[in-house]
């Protein structure tokens, strides 16, 4: 058995037992210890290594570190076990045997090989920069054995082991339910949209990279204001870079604590049918979902009372998989929400997730004006909604939905999200007689393409051209329902920052005088990974797809001569390649003292600086750096400049973007200069629509070292309006870089640096977004070469 990853500390000891266990404020101060901490750069390692079907060959089983530490993850692995729990590698000295045996620190990997395997999988770890030592193996006994310094710590049965301990029994008690009034907050649509239940949440999704990968199907807001939630998480399934995929799969959650905490049955079911629907408004088959339920609960002591809210709530969400014939086939369960005298409301989140084709991914704005509006809900209670799922269903495979939406908070707050995305309107119809505030957790609005005649379906109106909302006698601007809808927590998860001016917007139409000499059809793509990196699977895939051919190198740091070895590999790939392409990610983590240290530090290795030089000044070579690439070729002088030099506080940098966090979204971005190979073919005033997910982007410069930049037709794309303005506006410009700048050359073009990724493209990726997706970065630079 063969530990993988990151190494252990006292982080997560007591994790488990943690949260299932009321806290005071003591708890502040002593349970610091109980708390996971993750190492995003070392799980990139280890997906890196999974994804190789060498390896995965060779695993014969594999369990993740979560509760329980060692003593689980390898305890669970085979029947007869010996554990040495001094070859467990420590992050530093001090730690016991218990303490190495329960640690939950994370991004570990235990792995089951045969002996004659054993060092193939480590030599495949150490390609991967990850660490990688034998700590058990399997034994004929039934018993798991752990030594600690020579003595045995633990000697337990397996027999023992599989009774789960003492069995222990509970009272419990359900009262009896009473009718369930409707929960109607609002009355109307401003109190719907300013309502903390409906507000949105825009301003926390984005601190999170929401187009990783390239394979998001959906971003988390769509329509041409992004302004529509997404409903569901629709993303591809990872393939290799040469491969292509329209296999996706789509997620989604349910919870309403309110429901909950007035009837822990009803509340847990609704979750479950919740969850469900939103797969079917995404255009899923909900024959093919299946469930994993969360559940939050307070202390339950010894009260049949307390013990009867989980109760009533496993029934209910027992009773919606029965009716929907769909299975959980995994969950999570915590008792601890208690502290001192206050407890959590009842919580059960049901999490559906199904198969689909990408193709079929239905996303909810509203499309176009002049199309009817209908309710797809079953029974006047929406209590068997599936006949419905399924007219709604058979009319999206022949083309007739166009958007559709679960109800959650009621019909207004519905249509009011579905209108967000493209300012289209909706009118209600003459004979509409539903109360439009109240929940509906079964049903779905879909719109359709035409009219129809169907018994569980009923019509509530139509999209309109103007952008405003009317439901009988009440009527609001889109406008003004966004803004209040913004505004609930604006304070707590901000959208806004910067100011507003307009910056110059820029046209340098002289093409760049570099001239490759040296021709070749198949161009070769130095792709260094750094610790940190997470598009080289992107990027590589964006070059095959222009005719070039990557090779990824992967930087090991591990050790003094896995970094000299790993420089020696970089400079035979720059030397052999045509382009040095820097991907994104977060090298070293970007801590601390901001990003792209690592990937500068080593790139100022002698024989790397004049690798890189060899090939821009005297091979005709090119370069380019996105995003966390950008910010080391800016700091290391590549651009503005065009060599590796020393920098001082006269040079242009990027730096923390104005809102002061991480920004994910789709931006549009304008070519304001064609003077690079990179631009060979794009022209001036192109405009694309690209996904940005960074911390610190924002270019700055003096004014006179900007304004030479300008002259000099070096400032390569700006962030625009949807008019195709330049403008310092955060809806257009993530960052509130100077002059909207969103990307910069070297004085003879070779040297391209930006912040979006065009690499993250693809036919079935961010279908949400309109606008131009491909810009020909990398068919221009195979243009160059050829």
């Amino acid at each position: 058995m063969i530990l993988l990853g990151g190494r252990t500390g006292r982080d997560g000891i007591g994790g488990a037992t943690g949260s299932s266990k009321s806290h005071n404020k003591a708890s502040l101060d002593t349970m610091a210890s109980e708390v996971q901490k993750g190492n995003a750069p070392e799980e990139r390692k280890l997906q890196r290594l999974f994804r190789d079907p060498a390896v995965t060959r060779l695993i014969k089983r594999c369990n993740d570190f979560g509760a329980g530490g060692v003593s689980v993850a390898i305890g669970e692995l085979a029947d007869g076990l010996s554990i040495d729990l001094d070859a467990v590698r420590k992050k530093y000295d001090g730690l016991d045997g218990t303490e190495l045996a329960i640690s939950e620190s994370q991004e570990r990997m235990a792995v089951v090989v045969a002996p004659a395997d054993v060092d193939a999988l480590l030599a495949a770890a150490a390609r991967e920069n990850l660490e990688s030592y034998p700590v058990a193996s399997v034994t004929a006994e039934p018993r798991m054995v752990m030594t600690w310094r020579g003595q045995t710590v633990a000697s337990l049965s397996r027999a023992f082991l599989n009774t789960n301990g003492a069995a222990k029994h509970a009272r419990v008690s359900v009262p009896q339910a009473d009718a369930a009034p409707e929960r109607a907050a609002c009355s109307t649509l401003r109190e719907m949209a300013a309502s903390l239940k409906c507000a949105s949440r825009r301003g926390l999704t984005e601190r999170f990279d929401g187009s990783i990968g390239a394979g998001s199907v959906l971003m988390p807001f769509g329509g041409k204001t992004q302004r529509t939630p997404a409903q569901v998480m629709a993303a591809l399934f990872p393939v290799e870079p040469e491969q292509e995929t329209d296999q996706a799969s789509v997620m989604a959650w349910g919870c309403d604590p309110d429901a909950l905490s007035a009837d822990p049955y009803q509340g847990a079911k609704d979750a479950v049918y919740a969850s469900v629907a939103k797969l079917v408004a995404a255009g899923a088959d909900y024959r093919k979902a299946y469930l994993t339920l969360q559940e939050f609960f307070e202390k339950l002591r010894d009260e049949p009372t307390r013990w009867g809210k989980p109760f009533a709530a496993l029934l209910g969400a027992l009773d919606a998989q029965l009716e929907l014939g769909c299975a959980a086939i995994g969950g999570k369960d915590s008792m601890s929400g208690t502290f001192h005298d206050l407890d959590v409301p009842p919580t059960l989140i049901s999490f559906a997730i199904a198969p689909i084709q990408a193709g079929e991914v239905l996303s909810p704005e509203f499309k176009e004006a002049g199309h009817p509006v209908y309710l797809f809900a079953g029974d006047a209670l929406a209590e068997h909604p599936l006949a419905a799922w399924d007219k709604l269903r058979e009319l999206h495979k022949a083309g007739k939905v166009k958007a559709a939406w679960a109800v959650e908070h009621g019909f207004a707050e519905t249509v009011m999200n579905m209108s967000f995305g493209n300012k289209i309107g909706f009118a209600m119809g003459p004979d509409v007689d539903t109360n439009w505030y109240t929940p509906w957790p079964r049903s779905i609005v879909a719109e359709l393409t035409e009219e129809i005649d169907f018994p569980l379906a009923s019509r509530l109106g139509v999209t309109t051209a103007e952008p405003v909302i009317t439901i009988g006698g009440d009527s609001a601007p889109i406008d003004e329902l966004l803004a209040l809808n913004e505004r609930v927590l604006e304070d707590v998860y901000p959208t806004r920052a910067g100011e507003s001016a307009p910056a110059r917007t820029l046209s340098w139409d002289r093409r760049s005088p570099a001239v490759c000499k040296s021709k070749t059809a198949r161009p070769r793509v130095a792709i260094p990974v750094f610790p940190g990196t997470n598009c080289e699977y992107d990027s590589a895939r964006a070059c095959l797809r222009a005719g070039l051919e990557p090779e990824i190198v992967v930087v090991r740091n591990l050790t003094a001569s896995a970094l000299e070895e790993s420089a020696l590999a970089l400079e035979k790939a720059i030397r052999a390649a045509q382009i040095l392409f820097l991907p994104g990610g977060f090298s070293g983590g970007d801590e601390p003292d901001g990003s792209a240290k690592f990937i500068c530090s080593f790139l100022r290795n002698g024989r790397l600086t004049d690798a890189v030089h060899d090939l821009l000044k005297r091979r005709d070579g090119l370069m380019l750096g996105i995003c966390n690439g950008f910010q080391a070729l800016i700091k290391l002088g590549l651009v503005p400049y065009g060599e590796i030099r020393a920098m001082d506080e006269g040079c242009p940098t990027l730096t923390f973007n104005t809102i002061g966090r991480h920004q994910s979204r789709y931006v549009t971005t304008r070519v304001a200069s064609v003077q690079s190979p990179w631009m060979l073919q794009s022209h001036v005033g192109d405009l694309h629509a690209i996904p940005i997910s960074h911390g610190e982007g924002r270019f700055t410069a003096p004014q006179a070292e900007l304004e030479r930049l300008i002259a000099n037709g070096q400032i390569a794309t700006q962030y625009v309006d949807a008019s195709g303005a330049a403008s310092m506006d955060i809806d257009a410009n993530p960052n509130g870089s100077l002059e909207a700048i969103e990307g910069i050359f070297s004085p003879d073009g070779r040297v391209f640096g930006k912040m979006g990724h065009s690499e993250r493209r693809g036919p079935y990726v961010g279908v949400n977004i309109p606008g131009d997706k491909h810009q020909p970065l990398f068919e221009s630079g195979a243009a160059y070469f050829r």
